[in-house]
């Protein structure tokens, strides 16, 4: 499996995002759709994006009774994406109903990945609004663990995590990371950040980046550095 830097395009319109896209003449990035720009123009912008010949995670966080996420991911798994996600929470019985309705007739499917905790989570609000005790790592790891035996291919973690999520599921289990900046660049609202060079290192499969290379004065050249510093 190879690493790849995966853009997050966080738009709130095709027009924006295609503005964005068309900047990469040569390399078609892998690029991440949100809810913001899903909820904004819905599938017809997957389809396009697709047809432009980029590769697609569909970030939409899926969390609900098992049979809801089943039919769901049915639905997804028409669009042709190359990897989605949902929440670990929703129990391992959600997780394998997604795997299922994610899987299409010829046997092949989206890689589906988990998020174990937000980012904006941490352990005082863990146990403050959820009532959960333990320590986050432990929970995260948990989570992970959940992921793997519910037969998914990886989860959404910290950079800081990706080491230890490794050691928990083994090598092949995916780890998807944001919080990736720069060295020499604006950690804007993120507290615990890693330059891609930092997260190779550390055993980040995929990283996600966003602002450091959509708000970039030069935007492909921003992300050949970041495939330079992480892929190379």
């Amino acid at each position: 499996m190879g690493k790849d830097v995966i853009i997050a395009c966080d738009f709130d319109s095709a027009e924006k995002t295609f503005a964005f896209l068309d900047k990469f003449t040569g390399r078609k990035p892998f690029v991440k759709i949100g809810m913001e720009l899903y909820y904004a123009e819905g599938p017809s912008i997957v389809k396009e994006i697709k047809k432009r010949g980029h590769k697609i995670f569909l970030d939409l966080k899926l969390h609900d009774i098992p049979n809801t996420v089943k039919k769901s991911m049915a639905v997804l798994s028409r669009l042709d994406v190359d990897m989605t996600n949902l929440h670990a929470a929703g129990t391992k019985r959600m997780m394998a109903a997604a795997i299922e309705g994610l899987t299409r007739e010829d046997g092949t499917r989206p890689m589906l990945i988990a998020v174990t905790q937000l980012t904006s989570t941490d352990e005082e609000t863990m146990k403050a609004d959820l009532l959960i005790n333990e320590p986050i790592d432990k929970v995260v790891m948990h989570y992970a663990h959940n992921a793997m035996e519910a037969g998914l291919d990886g989860v959404v973690c910290s950079p800081l995590e990706a080491g230890k999520v490794h050691d928990t599921c083994g090598k092949n289990f995916v780890t998807v990371t944001p919080g990736v900046r720069f060295a020499d660049g604006d950690i804007g609202d993120q507290k615990r950040v890693m330059t891609p060079a930092e997260a190779k290192k550390i055993g980040s499969d995929y990283i996600v980046v966003g602002r450091p290379i959509t708000a970039a004065e030069d935007p492909v050249a921003a992300y050949e550095r970041c495939v330079r510093e992480f892929c190379d």
